[in-house]
Parts: C-alpha cells; structure tokens; sequence
C-alpha cells in the first residue's frame, strides 16, 4: 500500500467534510500564529474548530459529533460540564470573582488534597501544571542550596520544561542534567559526576507525552534511594498520573517523593496546578518558618477553580470512580493490543490504566528509543479512520479516558478498530 497517497487522500476526505472549520482556521491564521494558541491542537491540514460539548461529545461546527476519547490531553477526566462541578463554579461566581483576598475554599481544597496525597503535608495553588513545576524547582533549589537538576529526555514539565533528545530553545535556563529515562545507571552516573551539586530529580511517573511510556518500578525506587544518599529532592510531577488512584501513581508504587507537582483534571477542568510536600521544604514558602521565597500570581486562589476542584474532589472523584476508570483504561489497552495484533499491523498501544498511546510499531515500548523508525503516517491514517467514525483522540495517538467513557463505549470503540485496514 503507498502510505503517503492514503495520507494525502484522507486529508482531502477530512477536507471536504469540514468547509467551516476550513473557513475559521483561515481566519485563526490571520491573526494566531499557526491558527491557534495552543500548538498541541493542531494537525493537518486544519483541526476541526467545536462549537459545544457535553458529557463525552464534541460537536463541531460542521455539526459532527464526536466521542471525546482525548479528554483535554488528561484535564477533562470529569468529561464535559459535569453537573456539579458547574454548579459549584457559578455559585462561586454569583458571590464575585475578582476578590484579591484569600477566601474558604482555597483551605476546603487544600485539605482535600493533602488527606488523599500522604507525601503532601502542604500545598500551594498555581494556574498550571507548568507553574507549579517551576515553583517545585525553585523550592528544591532553595532547599539544597544547590543548581543542577536531573531530568530526562522526551520528559514534560510544561511549556517551559520540556525535553526531546535535548533542551528545548523555550525552557527556563536551569543547570539541567540530561539522562535517559529507565536508565538507572545513567542517573547514578550523573550524582557520581556531579557529587554534592545535584538539587533535584524532577521525573514523571509514567511520561506522558514521550507516548505513556511507565516508569519502571524499579528505576523509580532507585531515584529515591540516590536523592537519599546524595540529599537531593525527589520532585513526583504528577499533572497527568494523579487521575491513577485517589493518591495518585506514587500511591500505586509505593513511592514518597518530597514535592508533587498536580494540574489538569483536580481544579474540576478549569485552570489549576499545584505543588505541595513535605513541610521541610515548603516551609521556604513561609515567613514564620524564616522562609524567604515568594509566589506570585493573580488567579492562584480563583474563586471558580477552588469551588470547582472541591466540588470534583467531593462528589466525584471518589475511590471507586478512579478504580473503574483505571480498570477500564487497562481493559482497553490490552483489547487494542489483541485487535492489532489479529489485524497484523505494525501498531501497538503503551500506558497505564486511563492514559494510553497508539504507536506505529509493534512494540513493545519501554523507551523513546523503541520508537525510532516507528512510522507516522500508519498513525494519522488511524487518526483519521477513527474521526470518520466520529470518536477523536489526539493526532499523535493519545488516549486518556474520562469518566463519562462506558465499558460499552470500549466495545463499541474495538468495532471501529476492528475495520482499520491501513
């Protein structure tokens, strides 16, 4: 089969199938550079432009409707609107918005999240994964008194934070120490190179957007045991795999990191991040304890992310929601498996329980590095082929469930793999 001539043939048929979106994304490009405002959204030849949704639908304004099996790349765990989590919002917006003061919500929420997280004694709110990971780095430098921080290639961390097989030209200029990720050897390597300077190991349990590729457990605990030996800080970014159990993947691994960095999903899908840990190191946070760091920002405390995040935390986001989430998401990673393996296709699918990614490979994937010679297009085509059939996922063949998504959706989802025929 010639893959680019059914690339380019998919393209036109998603073409013809979307005049308006074709027609705002024209418009977008006159004054957004790219089209849009978020790079991640964009696929070619222009990503359809959604005028509403509801519960796990998109609808477009070609007026298609999608199952949403992207889930806002990990936010939109709650699926669209949820009742009380609007509710909750607007109550908080009748009584002002604006208030430049600190409010009871912000507390509510608070002990919320430091009952479910037993690494998290404190915490402090930010309006993104990607400041909380920054205010996590300054805290573990400040701690240390130290510059260099371990991180890991393909990691995450954020606009500003993020790595392929080297530093992106956006990142904050901290002293970065790069080590390939599972590589055990490579990390004590490097606190052997630099003994005495290593403030921090920032590290994502499972990377997420390298293709949900999980941390070994037994690399994980090793980073643990070297920021032991060497007093350094263990930095748990858990913006995407905090949706794993109620106390997040470090509760699955059995893992203390001393600062977690949160987002996404647990401000109830509006704007939210947060760091927290153990009271030693955010006390640098507080002038009582002598602290001398502060931490800016306008919408940190918003009215509508704290009612928000305390209404989910509350009435939805309970154990056994997670449990079936994360069961669900295990069941249909191994079911696409199987299904491209009876297809005999070059695909595989990695991750844990709700977050997932379809790779143009056999597999297995334990690295980045598994998917060198892996071929795209064999992913666009099934991106497209799943669009045809109205369920989105992310171009790059992302997968992270919501709880709106059903165990007859799964099913349903399969029968649509099932007639992919690349």
């Amino acid at each position: 089969m010639d893959l680019d001539a059914a690339v380019a043939e998919a393209r036109l048929r998603y073409a013809d199938a979307n005049p308006t979106s074709a027609e705002w994304d024209a418009r977008a490009r006159a004054v957004l550079p790219g089209g849009n405002t978020r790079s991640v959204l964009h696929f070619d030849p222009f990503p359809f432009r959604v005028a509403r949704a509801d519960g796990k639908f998109l609808h477009d304004v070609d007026g298609h409707e999608y199952v949403d099996l992207l889930g806002n790349y990990t936010a939109g765990l709650l699926g669209h609107s949820p009742a009380p989590v609007l509710a909750a919002a607007r109550a908080a917006l009748d009584g002002g918005w604006a208030l430049g003061s600190v409010h009871p919500d912000e507390v509510r929420l608070a002990e919320l999240l430091t009952s479910r997280f037993d690494s998290i004694e404190q915490i402090r709110f930010t309006n993104s994964g990607t400041e909380a990971n920054l205010m996590a780095l300054a805290a573990a430098t400040t701690h240390t008194g130290r510059s260099k921080v371990i991180v890991f290639r393909h990691g995450y961390h954020g606009g500003v934070i993020t790595f392929g097989s080297d530093v992106s030209a956006v990142n904050v200029p901290h002293d970065w120490v790069l080590c390939d990720y599972n590589d055990t050897n490579e990390v004590t390597a490097a606190f052997d190179e630099h003994a005495g300077q290593i403030a921090a190991v920032l590290v994502e349990p499972m990377q997420g957007s390298a293709g949900c590729i999980p941390g070994d457990s037994a690399f994980l605990v090793a980073l643990r045991d070297a920021c032991d030996e060497h007093g350094a800080v263990l930095i748990f970014d858990e913006v995407m795999t905090s949706r794993f159990s109620p106390g997040g993947a470090q509760a699955r691994l059995g893992i203390t990191p001393d600062l977690t960095t949160l987002g996404k999903y647990l401000g109830g899908g509006l704007t939210f991040g947060a760091f927290g840990g153990s009271s030693a190191v955010m006390r640098h946070f507080d002038p009582a304890q002598g602290g001398t760091l502060g931490h800016a920002g306008t919408f940190n405390n918003n009215v509508a992310t704290m009612a928000a995040g305390v209404a989910a935390l509350e009435q939805l986001l309970t154990p056994d929601a997670l449990a079936a989430n994360h069961a669900r998401g295990e069941q249909l990673r191994e079911r696409l498996n199987a299904t491209f393996a009876a297809l005999g296709v070059e695909r595989c699918v990695s991750g844990v329980g709700s977050l997932m990614n379809v790779h143009g490979t056999r597999g297995p994937v334990t690295s980045a590095h598994d998917l060198v010679g892996a071929d795209d297009r064999l992913k666009e085509l099934f991106f497209f082929h799943c669009l045809e059939a109205g369920w989105y996922l992310a171009r790059r063949g992302f997968i992270a469930l919501s709880l709106e998504i059903a165990d007859d959706d799964v099913d349903r989802f399969i029968e649509v793999v099932e007639r992919f025929h690349p």
